[in-house]
């Protein structure tokens, strides 16, 4: 099963870019797909989420999983990001054991979310 990884390209990390100049937040999108996401992760761009204060933010989700948001990320932090999001994939509840997690998914977590129950399709 795949993993998501949201990247918000419209975070501007507290920073005015200049005309023309890309956000913050799609410059970490752009070093994201430059480097190169796993086959099991998606790699999807966001218009916002919400964690406008936090800097360049992340969210990290599966169905049936627990859902990660990461913040106060750029660019630099591209490859730690993926590294995160391979280990999340092969855990089957999401919850990637403390020490094998990059860092940056120890020190810079915005929120966790439980999984949401899954509810059966309603009969025909």
């Amino acid at each position: 099963m795949s993993v998501t990884l949201h990247v918000c390209i419209t975070c501007r990390a507290g920073q005015t870019p200049a005309e023309g100049e890309l956000a913050p937040g799609a410059r970490l999108h752009a070093a994201l797909v430059e480097a190169g996401v796993p086959d099991d992760v998606n790699l999807v761009p966001v218009a916002c989420l919400s964690a406008c204060s936090q800097g360049c933010s992340v969210a990290l989700s599966a169905p049936g999983r627990w859902s990660y948001v990461y913040g106060r990320l750029s660019e630099a932090n591209a490859v730690d990001l993926i590294a995160g999001a391979s280990a999340y994939a092969a855990a089957p509840d999401g919850i990637v054991p403390w020490r094998s997690r990059p860092e940056i998914f120890r020190k810079q977590s915005l929120a966790r979310i439980p999984p949401l129950p899954v509810v059966p399709e309603a009969a025909e």
